[in-house]
């Protein structure tokens, strides 16, 4: 992989095709100090202008912690830190936002109520929405959101979703990866949710919950690295996708519109290897799906949140420079430099960038562009 000597070299000369005006590097290659009156950076590709989207940004709603207490979720929705107050997002999200060339954030609040009963799941489902809704509604050109939904109950889930889609204005759902007790999500059991994603055209974008113990991983990622984070994470996104194709979820609903955080764990790093298990061990492979399994890569959708321009070249070799979209997931500073990471990929076209920095996105989410 690159260094990061490397990959400023990169960013230095991919940036021949990009022009910022207002924030921007300047001749060191360094950033103008925050808070120094810069204005919003704009991102070009070539001599356009194009709408920059992040796909993956996290919010909390602070009204959940009332409505919770007394509750065995009671210490749940504190993470991540609020970044919202009772007049809209705060200015150092949009400060943020402006220094890193964001235009657009969708918003999404990580799964944590999938153990809760019926009502409550149902109460904090609606409060989440709406309050999701008021809070785009503050800024509607620099956020959307996606809709909170208590997959533990299928039906009730999809009737959340078509009416966070059609009385809020959310854009699709988040979802976690696994329903703790339950069946993995590529269980018929989900398949009214998943149809009615599919019929109201909504992204449904999946973010690990709970790896430790969803994966069985708990006991192995101990000590030094954050390792339940660093392996766990990709590794519940990895094990949902694969169940996914594999159960034949995605040839029930094949224009299901599925992305996946965190470049889609380790899928797209070993696909190769899914072809051919199936050939080795034909008696374990008990669903008789449409295509090769790696083929299916191509019809899911990712976040760029891989690091390194050689990481992004690799998950565009098998997925598809359409299928991906920037992801920065703000409040954790994984990445700081999303838009320098798209130009600094190699053998992209202009086309290609506009697509990663928000066309593809604007696309999913009806994002005008």
């Amino acid at each position: 992989m690159p260094n990061r000597r490397e990959f400023l070299r990169n960013v230095a000369g991919a940036s021949a095709g990009m022009l910022f005006l207002g924030h921007g590097l300047n001749a060191t290659g360094s950033y103008p100090q925050a808070g120094a009156g810069v204005k919003r950076r704009e991102v070009m590709v070539g001599n356009r202008r194009v709408k920059t989207v992040d796909v993956h940004a996290h919010v909390s709603v602070p009204e959940a912690v009332e409505l919770l207490r007394g509750t065995p979720l009671e210490r749940r929705p504190g993470n991540p830190p609020n970044n919202y107050d009772d007049k809209g997002i705060t200015p150092a999200r949009l400060q943020k936002m402006d220094e890193e060339g964001i235009d657009i954030q969708a918003l999404s609040i990580n799964s944590y109520w999938y153990s809760a009963e019926r009502d409550l799941a149902s109460r904090l489902v609606n409060l989440q929405n709406e309050k999701l809704a008021a809070l785009c509604a503050t800024h509607p050109d620099r956020f959307v959101a996606f809709a909170s939904v208590a997959l533990q109950f299928p039906e009730l889930a999809a009737q959340q979703l078509e009416e966070g889609m059609k009385r809020w204005g959310l854009r699709g759902a988040a979802i976690g990866g696994t329903v703790p007790g339950g069946e993995e999500l590529a269980s018929t059991k989900y398949d009214p949710f998943w149809a009615k994603a599919e019929e109201l055209q909504a992204l449904i974008f999946v973010h690990p919950q709970d790896s430790q113990n969803a994966t069985g991983i708990r006991n192995r990622v101990l000590g030094s690295g954050a390792l339940g984070n660093v392996i766990g994470n990709p590794l519940e996104t990895t094990i949902f996708l694969s169940h996914m194709i594999f159960e034949g979820t995605l040839d029930r609903f094949p224009n299901l519109k599925i992305c996946a955080a965190h470049g889609g764990g380790y899928l797209g790093s070993y696909a190769d290897r899914m072809d051919h298990g199936c050939l080795v061990f034909p008696e374990q492979c008990k669903v008789k799906i449409k295509k090769k399994p790696s083929e299916y890569m191509k019809q899911l959708y990712y976040d760029a949140i891989v690091f390194t321009p050689e990481a992004l070249r690799h998950l565009i070799a098998v997925s598809g420079v359409n299928q991906i979209g920037m992801g920065t997931d703000y409040p954790f500073p994984w990445t700081t430099t999303p838009v320098e990471e798209v130009f600094a990929a190699t053998g992209l076209s202009d086309a290609d960038r506009t697509a990663i920095l928000g066309g593809t996105m604007c696309k999913l989410l009806k994002i005008p562009a």
